[in-house]
């Protein structure tokens, strides 16, 4: 199987046995506590899930701009993206001190890590704009994932940290929730080889089945991979739950049996276009898969990005960053002629009257007064889910 990124075997920083888990409980109740924000404990989550592998914890400054500014750490490992606790409190800690992180996206204060703090920094105004322009290509704040960054404040606490719980991803999520181990385990109790991953917020029209259907032929694939992100989304996106409903409703209809695996992990989505694209091919690798499917404005926001600058940026990276392979697939859309989901650059005879494209403002707001999808855009079953979700908003 594939190694996971920059290590022979994943490096999970849950705690791995319910002793520790309670000794290091015990422990915490004389430590002094910070509530995260919740991109913080998204990253608490993947550490803890082996997704972030093989990072130690949060980064510190030096490696926070390294990054930034050549995707790689300070050590000159590839790393596409800051994996930080940032906040705007005024801090009473000490470096080498243990503190216990609480999460903010659970009642009662739950403690979701420890952190040994290995150094408090400062970030001035124009290292923040610097590591923005440099990770979303913007310091538009309309853009979400640029104005989360801003909020989260300019002191970095970084260091090594123990990942208590997945905060409540495996509740909400029991049926679809997966760390990177268990996807890895269950890939190769299937004896799949050779595995492609999808990456999806979104629930699955048809372009996106076909879309998996064709990558798996093209590349000879075992199975696919469907990796749903389940964590916080900006306004107007469809729900973890009905996502993952409507994607099962479409594999359990249009797929054969034991050929997908269905899971989802818990972070919060960066919408940062290419420099997210390589971090999902991070995530991918250290599950297990072969290749990763990089389509037309992956993990973009508006118009904040080029369709293909998310397929772009793998060609600017050394060859030997990532072992995983990227499938690069065109426009697909529904071909009134073939009577199927075809990739546009496939059939040079066609004009744009010959292909039914959607875009997803107009979905919503025919799903939202009730109209039924068209059959070329969404399979009937999926298109039911989602109605039902809007006609209860």
């Amino acid at each position: 199987m594939i190694k996971p990124h920059g290590s022979n075997e994943l490096m999970p920083k849950i705690v791995s046995t319910e002793e520790e888990k309670i000794a290091l409980l015990d422990a915490a109740k004389s430590m002094k506590k910070i509530t995260v924000n919740s991109a913080a404990a998204a990253n608490l989550v993947m550490l803890g899930a082996g997704y972030f592998t093989p990072l130690d914890g949060f980064m510190e400054k030096k490696d926070v701009i390294s990054v930034a500014n050549k995707m790689q750490l300070d050590n000159g490992l590839f790393w596409p993206t800051p994996v930080v606790n940032l906040t705007n409190q005024n801090l009473e800690f000490k470096e080498g001190e243990s503190i216990a992180l609480i999460d903010p996206n659970v009642e009662g204060e739950q403690i979701i890590a420890i952190q040994k703090i290995n150094k408090i920094e400062k970030l001035s105004d124009d290292e923040i704009n610097n590591i923005v322009n440099k990770v979303y290509g913007t310091q538009d704040k309309s853009h979400p994932g640029v104005q989360t960054f801003y909020d989260q404040g300019n002191t970095l606490i970084s260091g090594s940290v123990n990942v208590i719980n997945f905060s409540y991803f495996e509740k909400d999520f029991g049926e679809t929730f997966r760390t990177a181990m268990q996807i890895r385990s269950s890939i190769e109790a299937k004896g799949w080889e050779n595995v492609v991953a999808f990456q999806t917020r979104n629930p699955m029209h048809r372009a996106h089945e076909e879309l998996c259907r064709m990558a798996g032929e093209r590349v000879n694939a075992d199975g696919i991979l469907i990796h749903m992100l389940l964590g916080k989304l900006k306004p107007g996106d469809i729900p973890a739950d009905v996502r993952d409903t409507a994607i099962r409703t479409m594999v359990d209809h249009y797929f054969p049996k034991d050929y997908v695996m269905i899971t989802g992990y818990g972070f919060d989505m960066l919408y940062a276009g290419p420099r997210e694209a390589l971090l999902h091919a991070v995530f991918r690798q250290n599950c297990g898969c072969t290749y990763l499917i990089v389509g037309r404005d992956h993990a973009g926001v508006g118009d904040f990005y080029g369709a293909f600058d998310a397929q772009d940026i793998f060609d600017d990276i050394p060859q030997d960053a990532l072992e995983i392979k990227i499938f690069k697939p065109d426009h697909t859309a529904y071909s009134k002629k073939l009577n199927k989901v075809v990739m546009m650059r496939d059939v040079e005879d066609h004009t744009k009257d010959d292909f039914v494209i959607l875009s997803g403002t107009k979905v919503r707001e025919m799903l939202s007064k009730g109209e039924s999808l068209p059959k070329e855009f969404a399979r009937p079953e999926v298109a039911e889910v989602l109605m039902k979700h809007y006609m209860k908003e």
